[in-house]
């Protein structure tokens, strides 16, 4: 049995952060940063079960194509992922009365549509990655066993070899998408990448305001390095955490991401959202056809 102080349950029965019961979960789930773009899924649903909120996760369950899919906001931030993708686990693998492991594992498909900025000169602002591999600068996965098990250790070496990656940073992890769902969702109008999530959006991405950077040539290392012909192409700051968490858990996922900053060229488009919401219809109607 999995202790109270472990997995905490609220009064109502819903688990701790998300508010969520497990009967109001489906299988298929959208995480979006924003609270606001839940709303804006929200809209495009039909047979709206329930909208809930604690703090920056709002949650609601709809039907896409006549399809169940539950929409979450998970605020910024890998270690926001690490309380999602746990809780949800919880919700689908764990019986909350008896707080005892299912016998039955129910697997997820989990994916993220979320904003970027892209590392090299070929993709313009508007255009939509799919993270094929997320590198983790944030360190979150090594804090759990068997990390080696679901993670690229040649792309890891290789990557550390070529930037002189320092000591004193957390070592990075390299975890691949579910290629189920690649397979779904990636077609012609989008492009394959390699995403870095970082802990940070200003010093940890390389950008400086007042503070210098203790490794004023990082971009640039990330920007030329090259492992069997797979370039990383944008920073975000989530994605690394729902694919290592996920492989771990036995879950699908996957991240979808806008480009709405080029690094490389220094432009960017702040007026975005009608991008934004063209790529939220394409990945529905993927993701459920």
């Amino acid at each position: 049995m999995i202790e109270s102080s472990e997995l905490i349950i609220n009064a109502d029965g819903s688990i701790f952060h998300l508010h969520l019961k497990p009967e109001q979960l489906a299988d298929r789930v959208i995480l979006v940063g924003d609270p606001g773009r839940v709303q804006i899924i929200g809209k495009l649903l039909t047979d709206i079960e329930f909208q809930v909120q604690n703090r920056e996760f709002v949650s609601t369950t709809g039907k896409f194509n006549n399809q169940r899919i539950t929409i979450i906001s998970t605020g910024i931030g890998t270690d926001n992922i690490d309380i999602v993708v746990n809780e949800l686990d919880a919700l689908a693998n764990i019986n909350l009365a008896t707080r005892e492991i299912n016998p039955v594992h129910r697997q997820l498909n989990l994916v993220r549509i979320g904003t970027s900025g892209g590392l090299q000169d070929y993709l313009g602002v508007n255009s939509f990655v799919i993270s094929k591999k997320a590198i983790g600068f944030d360190g979150l996965l090594n804090f759990y066993a068997n990390r080696n098990t679901v993670s690229d250790l040649a792309f890891e070496e290789a990557f550390k070899q070529h930037t002189g990656w320092s000591k004193q940073l957390t070592a990075p992890y390299v975890i691949d998408c579910s290629e189920k769902l690649f397979s779904k969702i990636h077609q012609d109008d989008t492009i394959s990448g390699v995403t870095i999530s970082a802990p940070g959006f200003y010093g940890p991405q390389g950008r400086v305001l007042r503070l210098p950077l203790a490794d004023p040539l990082l971009n640039e290392k990330i920007e030329s390095f090259s492992f069997e012909g797979q370039k990383i192409t944008n920073f975000e700051m989530e994605c690394s955490a729902i694919y290592g968490l996920s492989k771990l858990l036995g879950h699908e996922a996957l991240t979808v991401c806008l480009i709405i900053a080029n690094r490389v060229k220094k432009e960017a488009n702040s007026n975005y959202h009608q991008s934004m919401e063209t790529l939220i219809r394409i990945v529905l109607e993927r993701l459920t056809s």
